[in-house]
């Protein structure tokens, strides 16, 4: 007797080269068969004829600590809404904000919440301030310790070295990072964007480091003066550093993804970077984050390999993570692929149409089922505090019904 059983979906896992229609059994929040035809009863049979099923899609860029940061939104409806069942927070922890995010944000979900921990201490509490620019901010003992006894959600340390973020102090702050990230035998993600050139950062860089937002489009990015893949990139690549998208509210041109693309590069891993000023005014879901690479040409498997097992392995999640391989656990997304005419828009106003667009359908997460039209009224709730913190970062008081000094 399973518990459910999934029939009828072209299968795709990619970290198994599966790819075919196939049955799948669920029993006790785990894959317990995937096969042709699987024979036994099962308390509930779910007909996803016409759909994909993949394993869980995995987020590894986003932003996730509302209430304490001015970035975080409130994520777990829209993971679970849109395929996504582990969803990884980029740096707005530092070691002094951890315990709150693990104690009230990622303990209590029921999205997988991971975690890169930030360099500095403060993590991404106060946006209008670069949280590097004061060197003093960063520490590798205190962040490796966080990052060492919370295992189970740390996955790693991040650093932002873009311009803003760390005013004259260059790439020590990056130094600061891998400090941390050896102590702890984990991957650094580096934010680029108009800072440092990106072979001087790529040179502190190790085999298994992200480098993150690889097609943002405001300086510092892989693209030389000619609009040439810099070949210090590809020499990058070739010792094993991970290029992911993370599109974010200003982290995605167009132009320089049909560059690279056009020239043989494209992303190793597709994430939303999702935030509050990202939220539904660029980034809408991880799947129509996705689908923008699917309409410049990057086949339907590769997209899932890059949300699913190459995600996992960027987080050093191989072994339990990005597979329906018998045994593991039950996370599972199920997709359509809808065909028609669509507009995508990138950071910079760029409208591109497209014919596909991926739609999540269902997510099963630990076996149990999630339907996105039952998430709405979370994800209305959500919505509205995200438009808060938005409105108040950018002062714009107006949308919060209040005129200073009235």
């Amino acid at each position: 007797m399973y518990d459910l059983i999934l029939t009828g979906a072209r299968v795709i896992d990619p970290a198994q080269g599966l790819d075919a229609v196939r049955e799948v059994a669920i029993t006790g929040g785990r894959i317990a068969a995937v096969e042709p035809r699987i024979e036994g009863r099962a308390r509930q049979r779910l007909d996803l004829n016409g759909r994909i099923l993949t394993p869980g899609w995995i987020d590894i860029h986003a932003h996730i600590y509302p209430g304490a940061t001015t970035w975080g939104i409130d994520a777990d409806a829209f993971c679970l809404a849109t395929g996504v069942t582990t969803i990884v927070d980029a740096g707005s922890v530092g070691w002094a904000n951890f315990a709150g995010f693990y104690d009230y944000i990622a303990s209590r979900a029921r999205t997988r919440m991971l975690a890169f921990v930030h360099i500095s201490g403060i993590g991404l509490t106060y946006g209008p301030l670069g949280e590097m620019e004061d060197l003093r901010y960063g520490d590798p003992e205190r962040t490796a310790f966080v990052i060492h006894h919370w295992a189970e959600v740390c996955v790693g340390v991040k650093v932002r070295q873009g311009g803003f973020q760390i005013g004259p102090n260059g790439v020590e702050p990056l130094r600061l990072a891998v400090k941390a990230a050896e102590y702890t035998r984990t991957p650094v993600m580096v934010h680029i964007g108009a800072g440092p050139p990106l072979p001087e950062i790529l040179d502190l860089m190790r085999p298994g480091d992200i480098i993150t937002h690889c097609y943002q489009g405001h300086g510092g990015g892989i693209l030389g003066e000619e609009g040439r893949v810099l070949e210090q990139v590809r020499q990058a690549r070739a010792r094993g550093i991970v290029f992911d998208l993370g599109h974010g509210g200003g982290s995605f041109r167009y132009s320089v993804a049909k560059e690279a693309l056009a020239q043989g590069f494209p992303s190793d891993a597709i994430s939303t970077d999702w935030h509050s000023h990202s939220l539904e005014t660029t980034v809408f879901s991880l799947p129509e984050t996705a689908s923008k690479l699917l309409n410049l040409g990057i086949p339907l498997e590769e997209i899932v390999r890059q949300t699913t097992a190459a995600a996992a392995a960027a987080i050093g999640r191989s072994a339990d993570l990005g597979s329906l391989e018998v045994g593991r656990v039950a996370d599972l997304a199920a997709l359509v692929v809808r065909e028609g005419e669509f507009t995508f828009a990138d950071v910079h106003g760029e409208r591109e149409q497209g014919r596909f667009r991926l739609d999540p359908v269902l997510t099963v997460r630990e076996g149990r089922l999630y339907w996105p039209d039952d998430l709405r009224a979370e994800m209305e709730e959500a919505r509205a505090k995200a438009h808060r913190i938005r409105a108040l970062s950018n002062k714009n008081f107006a949308a919060l019904g209040w005129k200073p000094g009235a």
